[in-house]
């Protein structure tokens, strides 16, 4: 039986990753066996510039932390070796960038478990497809992009119409 000094070092870990996760707005699980250390410190540097906290962790402990948030639905996932990816602002962050590095990393190598996205929980397929969708700024860029054109189109039109009558009364 292990001794109270442990079990309240796991209680303190515990409480420390039931905070991570419920200040988080998503969060995914992969199983990062297989890679390298070059590959993992390359995928580590990636997930910090784009603000997301990664790190391992015993299944038990991240079990009992999602179980105070709320969060259902993980217990299948928490198995073998399990990494967690979390984000405090953006919900796609951490899908997108362990999408990518699985995907080049190639199978049985790193592979998605399952994630959740303000307490929504995805299972390995859903993940997958919130790894395909675009960052917050790209889908903005791309809205003013396609406003953009008609808008100058229409400016064109009645800068066009301006310039026509302005002749029309100058003659």
């Amino acid at each position: 039986m292990p001794s109270n000094a442990v079990l309240e070092a796991k209680k303190a870990k515990v409480d420390q990753l039931t905070e991570l996760i419920k200040n988080s707005v998503s969060g995914v699980l992969v199983d990062y066996k297989g890679i390298t250390v070059e590959e993992d410190t390359k995928l580590r540097k990636e997930l910090r510039e784009g603000g997301v906290h990664y790190f391992v962790e015993k299944n038990t402990l991240l079990l009992r932390a999602f179980q105070n948030c709320g969060i259902e639905g993980l217990e299948e996932s928490l198995n073998g070796t399990t990494a967690i990816a979390l984000s405090n602002d953006d919900q796609t962050a951490p899908a997108r960038i362990l999408g990518k590095f699985a995907e080049q990393a190639g199978d049985d190598k790193f592979n998605l478990k399952a994630g959740y996205v303000e307490g929504t929980v995805y299972d390995q397929a859903g993940v997958v497809a919130l790894s395909k969708i675009p960052s917050k700024d790209t889908l903005l860029a791309q809205l003013v992009g396609s406003l953009q054109g008609p808008l100058q189109k229409l400016a064109a039109t009645v800068k066009a119409v301006a310039d026509k009558k302005a002749e029309e009364e100058a003659a």
